[in-house]
């Protein structure tokens, strides 16, 4: 994954080509889901974020997902109502894979175009028009496998 300067630098570049604002708070917000290194909730980011603005609330956070979703900077872990940075900004196409440690909680993303053509194509088959993949996949990570 690239690093968090690299990311932020990017998000705010598309940001300018796309002609939308990502303000402060946006920021704020992807920078702290980067820095998290795995999935975290909206309410632990609400904590977190609370650091630097004791004034925040729920919709605060809530908002700036949904604007960081929409613009492919974020990904929501369906089955842990929880969030992680995509490591691929920019491609907005890309079909993401998130293994999750069923022992840890650890969220890690991968990729695959042979998968993401593979969905696209059967869906194709039946008349669906994919808008977004994520394939969740559970299991346990190295690390657990190794302790």
């Amino acid at each position: 994954m690239a690093n968090k300067g690299q990311l932020l630098a990017t998000a705010q570049q598309l940001c300018e080509q796309r002609g939308v604002r990502l303000t402060p708070q946006r920021l704020k917000v992807l920078a702290l889901i980067i820095e998290h290194h795995s999935s975290i909730s909206a309410y632990e980011l609400l904590d977190l974020l609370r650091d630097s603005e004791p004034q925040a609330k729920p919709p605060t956070v809530y908002r700036a997902l949904d604007f960081l979703l929409a613009q492919g900077f974020v990904h929501k872990v369906e089955s842990t109502n929880s969030y992680i940075a995509c490591c691929l900004l920019g491609h907005a196409d890309h079909c993401s894979q998130l293994l999750i440690c069923s022992q840890c909680g650890n969220v890690e993303e991968c990729h695959d175009e042979e998968l993401a053509k593979l969905l696209r194509q059967r869906a194709e088959q039946r008349g669906f028009e994919v808008t977004n993949h994520v394939v969740e996949s559970h299991g346990v990570c190295q690390h657990c496998k190794n302790k």
